[in-house]
């Protein structure tokens, strides 16, 4: 490939990709809306459900980039609505887990799988290694985000 049109595919990429982030917040915010929650809430409900059990407050700021006091806000507010239970460790009884309410989750993921056809559709037309390729970026995205939130954090915030 040419170092100019290799130059012409990064541009058309990035201006893509800034399309599809700002999309995709748009939409999450939609969501939420619809559900009366917070977009930050929709988003955590997603990650706490994607991971294999529960999950210490630490965990979640973690998982999430926030701070921890943001992240036990963020918690305070999804117990209060239901979606959440905190729990003693059974490992470390010093440590409370956060747990999804699987009844009250069930109403955020209705929508999820109400929309999820039509992304699904999104993907039809592509085989399978094209969905293999696809993934490897989406986990190496999701990585790199981790990485430059935590970057972000330990510089000082601009004038």
């Amino acid at each position: 490939m040419t170092g100019s049109r290799r130059a012409r595919l990064y541009e058309e990429l990035s201006r893509e990709s800034r399309r599809y982030l700002a999309a995709y917040v748009l939409f999450n915010q939609a969501v939420a809306d619809h559900l009366g929650l917070h977009p930050t809430d929709v988003q955590f409900l997603s990650l706490l459900t994607a991971e294999p059990g529960p999950r210490s407050v630490k965990e979640i700021a973690d998982m999430t980039g926030l701070t921890t006091g943001s992240a036990t806000r963020l918690v305070d507010r999804l117990e209060r609505g239901g979606y959440v239970v905190r729990a003693p460790d059974q490992q470390d009884r010093r440590r409370v887990l956060v747990a999804p309410v699987a009844d009250r989750v069930a109403r955020v993921t209705a929508v999820w799988d109400d929309l999820g056809e039509a992304w699904r559709s999104l993907l039809d037309d592509h085989t399978d290694d094209e969905l293999e390729v696809i993934t490897r970026h989406m986990r190496g995205a999701y990585d790199l985000s981790h990485a430059q939130m935590q970057r972000l954090r330990s510089l000082p915030k601009p004038d």
